[in-house]
């Protein structure tokens, strides 16, 4: 390890220099940041194990280049012919890994590593997806939701799903047919004729062995929304749902400013509980034999307990019956003999998550592991699959911080553990060592962490700090890693696997932009006073503070609510840290806070906002002006707050109910009413608004109005189709009808929920500038 990683913590974070800083002037921060220059967005191997290629944005352009780095080091741009010999990032090798498959322009290919020959398998305008090796050495690939296979240059289809009845199999005939049947001996010899040419044609297809698989038919009362198929072809699972089933009304999102002069609408999302996701059936398919099972969750432990039973009663609601619905949305994932399946069953009410795998012979569903959480499982960190001799791995949360583990139920082996995250898996090809994200030595520092098979020896393998992924080579021997800075856009390192020797093949920046110097961000622990330890946080102060004087704060608040903003990575909010050297320079010092429910933290940390949302953030930023009064020369009576999205929703809980600590603050593109965002996320946080009203009614700003002291300015596109401009347009009426002063609303007629002309950046920003100065001063 270098001199620099063993600095001890408090060193490294209380002690990091404040360069000397290169004015920045508004317009320049929020120009197209192409001027920055454009960063590495991808980055994976030859199957060969021999290049690496990565995809970067032309500069001027929407255009997307790819990248060649040889064995050498060269860097060459692959154009014309190169595109023909390209290997892309998603691969599937066959067991002994001589052969690799994978999807370039919805046609599948195939690699010969012995001799690096490639072979397209399909040239169709109907896309191939999630190609992989039968065991027979066949090609398997997916159309829609049918598969098929390519042997010695024939595809043939292996299995044809229709939502459909069988029309082979006739009902009984009605009691009028079997009269007429009876009775009309002409009726009755034609469908015997019909019957009779039906059955040599199925005898003569089965004998001579030519003829296509013929479909699998699931009945008309649903609809097929998933299949994956064995690598044998035996088996295959298939995910429904009812068909008709009621989505709820969807949004119509109206946009004035169009090509064609009149206003148009566009179709959104349902707000949450307005229909609960669609619950999924599961079903066994025996492809040889056409037999088709119901796989009955019934057997899952926990299904039929309702963990929201308190609430229902509370409500009058009727209570559960039966079964909690549903659904699986990770893909299956097989062995690679083919004999064991892992699919991911996931409860609609969010509190609990089933790996599961499947007796084909049985069928029936076995458990491999349950996470059962009262807040909600968390989407990230559900990772699973096989070793090459079948063992089970996966990721678990149930530590209170996610954690690979290899094996099922109690005899399942912690190969990580702390209080750090892991995440991103890869393996080796023979199951021996696993590779995964982790941020051992503080929150923030992003490396790649090894560890064998048995648990034994843990390391850091990377000394990037800012690692974001990485892909193994497939032979195992170096990872390509895609790493970054505070001001660092996402660039390319090569790492040798096994001693950490490291490479850095890109620099992307601009000139300009390399030759400024920034205020590099601190990263302090703020003390909390309402029992979260500490929270992590950036200032961004002058270098050389007056002594005795008093600067105001402002505060920004990251967006996503489960996003984490304090770490030594680009930050998504790159134009907002080059607003933080603007503000600095004009006389504030700033504080950026990964406050709860941040992503980074654990299990707790992420839950701590279960039904009252804004509430826990609120003490952390209040907990960070006393902190900033204490330490920074920070001025209690002039602080600031703004934020985009969660940040602007957590800028109106400030200023509504912390009026007394905040004097101005901007919302953008903010949640005003949590009743109206989308399902998936917020009824994770939050239930439903039927079955949980109160947490709704502490959880939404626009209950809180009343309160309102401060200077406030409202940012909002009006054709964002993730928080509706519609949430500003009602918080805006319910200050008007509370007769409030002082608050302004920008709206941007082009703009959706990420904005991206540098007009409208700049606009709003001058705003938000302007906003601080007349109010903070």
């Amino acid at each position: 390890m270098s001199a620099r990683r063993l600095l001890s913590l408090s060193a490294f974070v209380f002690s990091t220099a404040v360069c000397a800083q290169t004015p920045i002037s508004l317009d320049q921060a929020m120009t197209h940041p192409d001027w920055i220059g454009t960063p590495v967005e991808q980055a994976w191997w030859s199957a060969d194990s021999g290049s690496v290629f990565y995809r970067q944005k032309l500069t001027g352009s929407p255009v997307r280049a790819t990248y060649r780095v040889g064995a050498d080091g060269n860097i060459q741009r692959v154009e014309s012919a190169g595109w023909a010999q390209l290997d892309e990032a998603q691969q599937s090798f066959d067991r002994s890994r001589q052969r690799a498959l994978f999807v370039r322009q919805g046609d599948v290919f195939l690699r010969q590593l012995g001799s690096n020959s490639l072979m397209q398998i399909t040239k169709s305008a109907e896309r191939g997806a999630n190609p992989q090796f039968g065991s027979d050495g066949s090609v398997l690939f997916q159309r829609g939701n049918d598969w098929f296979a390519s042997r010695n240059g024939l595809i043939e289809p292996v299995l044809q799903l229709k939502a459909e009845n069988d029309p082979k199999k006739t009902p009984p005939p009605s009691a009028a047919s079997a009269h007429e049947l009876r009775l009309i001996a002409t009726l009755a010899r034609q469908k015997a004729e019909r019957e009779a040419l039906s059955k040599d044609r199925d005898d003569r297809r089965a004998g001579d062995g030519s003829g296509a698989m013929p479909a699998t038919y699931l009945g008309s009362k649903l609809d097929i929304s998933g299949s994956t198929l064995s690598p044998d072809g035996r088996y295959a699972l298939v995910m429904t749902t009812e068909k008709g089933a009621d989505e709820g009304q969807a949004g119509k999102m109206p946009k004035y400013v169009t090509e064609s002069g009149f206003e148009e609408f566009e179709n959104v999302r349902t707000r949450v509980g307005r229909n609960m996701p669609l619950a999924q059936k599961l079903w066994l398919v025996d492809v040889r034999a056409q037999r088709v099972r119901e796989l009955d969750f019934s057997t899952l432990p926990g299904i039929a307990t309702d963990p929201l039973a308190a609430l229902r009663k509370a409500q009058k609601l009727d209570a559960l019956k039966g079964n909690r619905a549903v659904r699986m949305e990770a893909p299956a994932v097989w062995s690679a003999d083919g004999t064991q399946v892992a699919l991911m069953v996931r409860a609609i009410d969010n509190k609990d998550r089933w790996l599961v795998g499947v007796d084909f012979a049985g069928g029936k569903l076995n458990v491999r592991h349950r996470l059962t959480d009262p807040a909600w499982i968390n989407w990230s960190f559900n990772e699973f699959g096989f070793l090459p001799d079948n063992r089970f791995w996966y990721l678990s949360e149930q530590s209170g911080y996610s954690h690979l583990y290899v094996g099922e139920g109690k005899a399942a082996k912690m190969l990580s553990s702390g209080k750090y995250e892991a995440s991103s898996v890869q393996w080796n090809a023979d199951g021996s060592q696993a590779y995964f994200l982790c941020n051992r030595r503080w929150p923030g520092d992003y490396e790649v962490c090894r560890v064998n098979r048995d648990g034994s020896d843990l390391r850091e393998v990377t000394a990037l700090d800012g690692v974001e992924d990485f892909s193994l080579s497939p032979d195992g021997k170096r990872l390509a890693v895609r790493y970054s800075g505070s001001y660092l856009p996402v660039q390319l390192a090569l790492v040798d696997a096994g001693n950490g020797d490291t490479r850095k093949l890109t620099d992307t920046r601009t000139a300009e932009f390399k030759a400024r110097e920034w205020i590099e961000p601190e990263y302090v622990q703020v003390p909390s006073k309402h029992g979260a330890g500490v929270v992590w946080a950036k200032l961004y102060r002058p270098k050389n503070a007056v002594a005795g004087k008093k600067y105001p704060i402002a505060m920004f608040v990251h967006g996503a609510g489960y996003l984490q903003n304090v770490s030594a990575r680009y930050p998504v909010y790159f134009r907002e840290q080059m607003f933080h050297n603007l503000l600095v320079q004009q006389g504030y010092v700033v504080l950026d806070m990964d406050y709860r429910a941040s992503e980074g933290y654990g299990r707790d940390w992420r839950t701590a906002i279960y039904r009252q949302m804004g509430h826990p953030e609120l003490e952390d930023y209040l907990d960070g002006i006393d902190y900033m009064v204490a330490n920074h020369q920070g001025d209690r009576s002039n602080v600031g707050i703004y934020g985009g999205s969660y940040g602007g929703f957590m800028s109106f809980m400030a200023l509504f109910r912390a009026p007394q600590a905040f004097k101005a603050g901007a919302a953008l593109r903010p949640v005003t009413d949590w009743t109206t965002y989308n399902h998936e996320y917020t009824s994770n946080i939050l239930n439903t608004p039927e079955l949980d009203p109160e947490a709704y009614k502490k959880s939404s700003p626009i209950e809180y109005v009343e309160n309102l002291k401060g200077a406030l300015l409202i940012s909002h596109g009006m054709m964002d189709d993730n928080v509706f401009y519609q949430d500003s347009v009602r918080l805006s009426q319910r200050l008007i009808e509370m007769k409030k002063h002082n608050w302004t609303m920008a709206s941007y007629p082009l703009e959706r929920h990420g904005y991206v002309q540098p007009e409208s950046w700049y606009d709003q920003y001058r705003r938000i500038y302007e906003l601080f100065e007349e109010n903070l001063k």
